[in-house]
């Protein structure tokens, strides 16, 4: 059994396609390293790997904590888009068409704009040397801002902590009024379930009964044939 595996193993890569294949994956990955290999040896690169360091220890008690509501939201969606399955297709086809409507369009747009490359330059170094200047003057008022705004956050924070005290007081005390309001519309929404499925179902049946007539009225009359209406109940 291992010979034979080995064996067709061996044909099918001796095939012209899977050796384009190969090919192509070694050039894809050569071209990896290649653009790569710079960028990690760049001077930004070290914050950068400390940046992500830093955010990716400080998500961990986060992602720890949600887990179990994503994990919830997520059997949900699941649930949501196989109920939703019948959809899909029609969906797609929609999407599709759009896709296709828009295609002249973008290609007309990407024709313009190659034809107006000059036009283009120019645009750009006009917007460069007019934003050029204002790149220093713009630091200096993120500075002046960011101190700002943190003397605000500072000052604000402990207000606030005491609002939220009050909020979380006040939403304890009124809890029982909070759910016996809720009960009450959910007690009216199953009151209302029977009357608003019957009108739905009622609602169908006519407009079924109008399409047949509609049907009835705008097909060509057969020789000898019976046209049948149905009434609504």
């Amino acid at each position: 059994m291992l010979r034979e595996t080995t064996a067709e193993l061996a044909e099918a890569s001796a095939s012209p396609q899977a050796q384009e294949a190969f090919y192509r994956i070694v050039d894809t990955l050569t071209r990896l390293g290649t653009t790569g290999a710079p960028l990690a040896m760049h001077p930004v690169s070290e914050p950068a790997r400390v940046l992500l360091a830093a955010v990716g220890d400080s998500l961990l008690p986060v992602l720890d904590a949600v887990e179990p509501a994503v994990q919830e939201a997520a059997a949900a969606l699941g649930e949501l888009l196989e109920a939703g399955s019948p959809l899909l297709p029609t969906a797609a086809g929609v999407a599709a068409g759009v896709l296709l409507g828009s295609t002249p369009v973008i290609r007309a747009a990407a024709e313009v704009l190659r034809d107006s490359s000059p036009e283009l330059r120019r645009i750009a170094d006009a917007l460069t040397a007019a934003l050029a200047p204002l790149l220093p003057v713009q630091v200096a008022l993120a500075e002046r801002a960011a101190t700002a705004g943190a003397g605000v956050v500072r000052a604000a924070l402990p207000p606030l902590a005491d609002l939220t005290e009050a909020a979380a007081a006040t939403t304890s005390a009124v809890r029982p009024v909070l759910i016996a309001g809720e009960e009450l519309l959910v007690s009216g929404l199953e009151h209302l379930q029977p009357l608003l499925l019957a009108s739905a179902s009622r609602a169908g049946r006519v407009a079924r009964a109008a399409a047949v007539r509609v049907s009835a009225a705008v097909a060509p009359a057969a020789g000898g044939g019976v046209v049948v209406a149905v009434a609504p109940v």
